[in-house]
């Protein structure tokens, strides 16, 4: 096995565990949601796990470019010119999936949690306006302040004992969005940043073994 070869089967390990790792860090905000709601998207922790930027774009992106390199190791579609450049070719699909999963990450993290956003009105808006990112306003206080939202935003009708009761719940659930937000999103920002170092690292591999050329297949499997 020639050094690209092994470099496209160290690649095919690490897009596996990165790919399933995206799909896990997505689907805890949602089964989350599932477990306090009974029902999903009602009530979700945020919009943008619903972007499914670890299941589509860490997840389902990458399975072709990582199916390609792990076939590496068996020596196999990957032992031919056209194999190595296939697995570049593959891996650019795995660059544009890196990238949504980037982008919707800091998005998400430059907005918080919907419970700091808009408190009682959890609808989700669907646009491609969502994820432009304006550097001004990149900032983690929602997640850094004691609370997103004042006390006084929440129903004000009720007695002062009740009051406190829902404030306390309030406080938990609020904290608790926070927490689950933060690190999925960071999770999925690492993720993204590393499939997309992986993915590139192996464009590169892969046209050095079209030029150079790989091992030739063995006649016999010792």
């Amino acid at each position: 096995m020639t050094c690209c070869e092994g470099w496209t089967s160290c690649n095919g390990f690490s897009l596996l565990v990165l790919l399933l790792s995206g799909v896990a860090l997505n689907a805890i905000p949602l089964i989350v949601n599932r477990l306090e709601e009974g029902e999903f998207f009602k009530n979700p922790i945020s919009c943008f796990e619903w972007w499914f930027p670890g299941i589509i774009g860490a997840g389902l992106m990458a399975i072709p470019a990582t199916t390609m390199s792990l076939a590496a190791r068996k020596r196999a579609c990957c032992n031919n010119r056209g194999g190595m450049f296939l697995s570049s070719f593959l891996n650019i699909i795995t660059i544009v999936g890196a990238v949504y999963c980037v982008l919707v990450s800091v998005q998400a993290l430059l907005k918080g949690p919907l419970i700091c956003n808009s408190p009682g009105n959890s609808t989700c808006e669907f646009s491609v306006d969502k994820l432009r990112i304006s550097p001004q306003s990149f900032n983690l206080q929602w997640y850094f302040n004691g609370s997103c939202v004042a006390p006084n935003s929440l129903n004000s009708s009720t007695t002062n004992d009740t009051m406190a009761s829902d404030l306390k719940k309030y406080n938990l659930q609020e904290k608790r969005h926070k927490t689950i937000h933060f690190s999925v999103f960071v999770g999925l920002l690492l993720v993204g940043n590393l499939e997309l170092l992986c993915a590139l690292s192996q464009i590169v591999i892969g046209f050095l073994g079209c030029l150079c050329g790989v091992s030739k297949r063995r006649s016999r499997i010792v």
